[in-house]
């Protein structure tokens, strides 16, 4: 039997305005038997609006739903470990929620936010690529030196595992993941404060009916082209699709239930990639 009753995928954006269409928010919701539902609100507080009502609906109904969220869920555990010994992804999710400034029309502090985080750090922080105009004072244009050492490792096990992942600390340029995953972890902290959910794989996908959120990715299957004009809609699409697929064959199952059998480092502070078997070696 499958294990959900319906699917979410979102693609996230760290936008500093408001934006629609392409590199924006896309949001893609499935119940088998019916068709995508595609919306593309054009900031982070109409989305996760969005998302809250349709994951309450869901609860309501008694149906039980997966929401996966394009951005990185965890770091490397150094970061939590600079937070205090017995700090986790909780710690970090709590200091985000409360420490960033993110308005209705998409404003946000995620860079000097990414600064007082390195100033956790002895010397250089972890968090690089300052994309703005004017210098923040603590986050460098350019990637620091001494992973592994005095700063923390530069990629988690899932980013080494997914083709094309990068690194969860580069805030700006090409392919960069810092921003959406500091702002989108930051919402998510909030929807977590306003309705019982599961983290997966932080938290085991028991019995409830609670909805589960996971970290995905949706480079990880074909691109369809023929699914939307634009690639992100057409990309959430093909990955909502694919998630009921793989929970009607048992595959989903079989990966939600790995969490347990992971590295305590993933397990407490990185996060995992819905979708990615990592324990296949």
């Amino acid at each position: 039997m499958p294990v959900f009753d319906s699917y979410m995928v979102v693609d996230w954006s760290a936008n500093g305005t408001p934006k629609t269409g392409r590199d924006s928010i896309w949001i893609a919701h499935l119940r088998p038997g019916q068709p995508v539902v595609l919306d593309n609100p054009p900031t982070r507080a109409a989305a996760m609006a969005r998302i809250a009502a349709t994951l309450s609906e869901e609860a309501d109904q008694g149906r039980r739903a997966l929401a996966g969220f394009d951005f990185a869920f965890g770091y490397p555990q150094g970061l939590a470990r600079a937070m205090g010994p017995a700090a986790d992804w909780r710690d970090i999710w709590a200091f985000l929620h409360d420490h960033l400034t993110d308005g209705p029309d998409n404003a946000n502090n995620r860079f000097d936010l990414a600064a007082r985080l390195n100033a956790l750090f002895p010397g250089d922080g972890p968090f690089w690529g300052n994309g703005l105009a004017r210098d923040i004072p603590g986050l460098p244009r350019r990637k620091p030196q001494g992973w592994g050492a005095h700063l923390p490792a530069n990629r988690r096990l899932a980013d080494s595992l997914a083709p094309g992942a990068q690194e969860v600390w580069k805030l700006s340029g090409a392919g960069s993941v810092g921003g959406q995953s500091l702002t989108g972890q930051a919402a998510l902290e909030g929807l977590r404060r306003r309705m019982p959910v599961t983290v997966w794989p932080f938290e085991s996908v028991d019995a409830s009916r609670a909805p589960v959120l996971a970290e995905v990715f949706p480079s990880l299957i074909p691109l369809d082209a023929t699914l939307h004009p634009v690639r992100d809609a057409a990309q959430v699409t093909g990955l909502v699709q694919a998630l009921a697929a793989w929970d009607g064959a048992g595959r989903l199952a079989a990966l939600l239930d790995m969490s347990r059998r992971l590295p305590e480092s993933v397990r407490r502070f990185e996060a995992m990639i819905l979708g990615v078997d990592a324990l296949a070696s």
